[in-house]
């Protein structure tokens, strides 16, 4: 075989990199961290959730509607550091579904990511992670279709359905990311290197609060999810300094029925100069000083209740 051809041949043999390098397929859950359990518990319970089981060994519960997971958790010695929970909830997790925990972990490590220190007790799943924004931590999980970390680490609430419906067939839609100024390129890069999220173009926005960058997940279509990064900008939000994960993101396929169904429940949603329900989208108030959520239209369906996708 001459040269040239041997080259042609290289050239179509060669395999470029994955466009998902960590196999991400989704959001598992999301976790809070507060002092005050209950009263987190009854603002989810009144956006639909349910208390649904208890960890064996740690003073965690787990919330749940369709195939959303919320984890609160109020154990001091969980935390970073030992960091006592302040009373302000805090997200403090984010837990990402991908195809082999331990590879995505490995690769994620080798892309300049920095490693959580496992701090596992008897009869607890060990789940990687590495460190996120703040005090934050990325966690993958493997285990979601027919076995799931729950079913190890947590112990149904009995007579609780394990798999309530979600109103509205409401499913994560991402989460939004607060961050310094001049910060936004360093954080686009943080998900683009270490996940493969790409840019989403300028005139591809969504909800109601569309400034920033946003960055989508490179998941199969069904579990595509979104970063939303937010530098301060006082005129719109009460933005602190610090970087955080914000709030949550739901989607759902019509929101303004959404808001009809969970203002029944007592949820009231913000109406603002600035900020108003509309089709595209609608923002809850805030509870506890931190907590809120923002709806987004989102033709997908999402998982069906009691569906591991």
């Amino acid at each position: 075989m001459s040269t040239h051809l041997q080259t042609l041949a290289a050239d179509r043999e060669a395999i470029p990199e994955a466009a998902n390098p960590l196999g991400l397929d989704g959001i598992e859950f999301i976790e809070y961290t507060t002092s005050k359990p209950q009263a987190l518990g009854q603002v989810l319970e009144m956006m639909g959730f349910r208390p649904v089981a208890r960890h064996r060994s740690r003073e965690v519960l787990l919330y749940r509607q369709g195939a959303i997971n919320i984890i609160v958790n109020a154990h001091v010695s969980a935390l970073p550091e030992g960091a006592v929970p302040q009373d302000k909830p805090v997200i403090a997790a984010i837990g990402l579904r991908v195809r082999d925990a331990a590879a995505a972990y490995r690769r994620a490590l080798e892309r300049g990511a920095w490693a959580v220190p496992p701090r596992v007790e008897v009869m607890e799943l060990n789940i990687p992670a590495i460190h996120g924004v703040g005090k934050s931590r990325i966690y993958f999980v493997d285990r979601y279709d027919k076995f799931s970390i729950y079913d190890v680490d947590f112990v149904p609430i009995p007579t609780v359905e394990q798999h309530p419906p979600a109103v509205a067939g409401l499913h994560f839609f991402g989460v939004v990311q607060y961050i310094g100024n001049d910060r936004t390129e360093d954080w686009a890069e943080f998900y683009r290197e270490l996940f493969g999220f790409t840019d989403l173009p300028d005139d591809q926005r969504f909800g109601v609060l569309p400034k920033g960058r946003i960055l989508q997940s490179p998941c199969p279509a069904a579990s595509r999810f979104y970063v939303q990064l937010i530098e301060p900008d006082a005129s719109v939000l009460d933005v602190e300094d610090d970087e955080a994960l914000q709030r949550i993101g739901l989607g759902t396929a019509d929101v303004r029925t959404t808001v009809a169904e969970l203002a029944q429940r007592g949820v009231e949603f913000v109406q603002s100069r600035g900020v108003q329900t509309e089709d595209r989208g609608a923002l809850t108030r805030t509870w506890l000083q931190s907590v809120s959520f923002e709806l987004v239209q989102d033709q997908r369906s999402g998982p069906a209740s009691g569906e591991r996708s």
